[in-house]
């Protein structure tokens, strides 16, 4: 069993390599054929699809298979999430411990 740690880190995963920034990028403007990103990227089929096993893994992406493709698109419920995600995780707890370190 995954640790809440451990799915965090596959989200910030997708987000921590640039081939797969550029990926996000490409699918802002909507679904897209792995065909039509592999004419668009420097990569060949292995690497497109390692990353995209990354991005859709994370939840950021879907995927569904037509025919022989595979198309991809931008996760609402998942882009939502890892923007919570982050917003949580950089914001200041309200319950304040005293901190009694370094105190004489």
């Amino acid at each position: 069993m995954q640790t809440k740690y451990e799915e965090h880190a596959k989200i910030f995963k997708a987000f921590c390599d640039e081939k797969r920034l550029r990926i996000l990028e490409l699918l802002r403007s909507g679904e897209k054929c792995a065909c039509v990103l592999l004419e668009q990227l420097d990569l060949g089929q292995s690497g497109l699809s390692y990353h995209m096993k990354v991005l859709v893994e994370s939840g950021i992406v879907e995927s569904r298979q037509e025919g022989k493709w595979i198309h991809y698109k931008i996760s609402e419920n998942g882009s939502a999430y890892a923007a919570a995600l982050l917003k949580e995780l950089t914001t200041p707890n309200v319950f304040l411990e005293e901190n009694t370190c370094c105190k004489q």
